[in-house]
């Protein structure tokens, strides 16, 4: 059977490595400013063939390489795991500075929190790439999708999902409220240590200045 990404099944390895070792390249760079990487880990993966063809059956897509490259827009992924939130953001900007990246879509969830608790930055950006595109353009254009989270964060959301996608949990309610107070908890100890820190590199600011 031919994979639903048709032609461009190929491509997909190659242009997220190669996204990947821009973002690596940027945290070097900011290492070298500020003394300290921007992200502790990343995690990257092309969605397999099974999963995408489960995910356009859901939304009532047919199975062809447009629907899985142009309606959808998760067939690369980058999840982007950082110390502290304002990490988040630095990323964030290097991301929007690369050339020939457009922001196709973005929510910060971080700011305005989702109801269950639930924080992080998604990104769904457009690249030019030097492979053809299912629209038969090339240079094309390849969608990626990126989650960017604090350690905390993603603790909590890989957490979260565990118990959205274990049919037998009981008292689903309780533990819903548990999450949701863990998710505020552990917010405002975020944002605690984004102050420790703040102070952390002022005092060393300073000292510079003095010496």
């Amino acid at each position: 059977m031919e994979s639903i990404y048709g032609k461009q099944e190929t491509a997909l390895p190659e242009i997220l490595a190669a996204f990947r070792a821009r973002i690596e390249a940027a945290s070097a760079e900011v290492r070298k400013s500020t003394g300290s990487a921007p992200y502790e880990h990343l995690i990257c993966r092309v969605k397999s063939d099974e999963s995408m063809r489960e995910k356009c059956l859901r939304k009532g897509l047919p199975l062809t390489p447009q629907s899985a490259l142009r309606q959808v827009h998760d067939a690369i992924g980058i999840r982007v795991v950082c110390r502290f939130i304002d990490d988040v953001y630095v990323v964030v900007r290097a991301l929007k500075a690369f050339s020939g990246v457009t922001v196709f879509e973005e929510k910060d969830y971080i700011r305005d929190v989702k109801p269950n608790g639930y924080r992080s930055y998604h990104m769904i950006l457009s690249l030019e790439t030097p492979f053809e595109d299912v629209d038969g353009k090339n240079p094309g254009r390849f969608f990626v999708e990126l989650q960017l989270r604090t350690l905390a964060m993603d603790s909590w959301a890989s957490l979260e999902h565990e118990m959205m996608y274990k049919h037998a949990v009981e008292n689903r309610k309780l533990l819903a409220s548990e999450l949701k107070r863990c998710s505020d908890v552990r917010a405002s100890c975020e944002l605690s240590m984004q102050t420790i820190r703040n102070l952390i590199r002022e005092s060393d600011v300073m000292g510079d200045v003095m010496a």
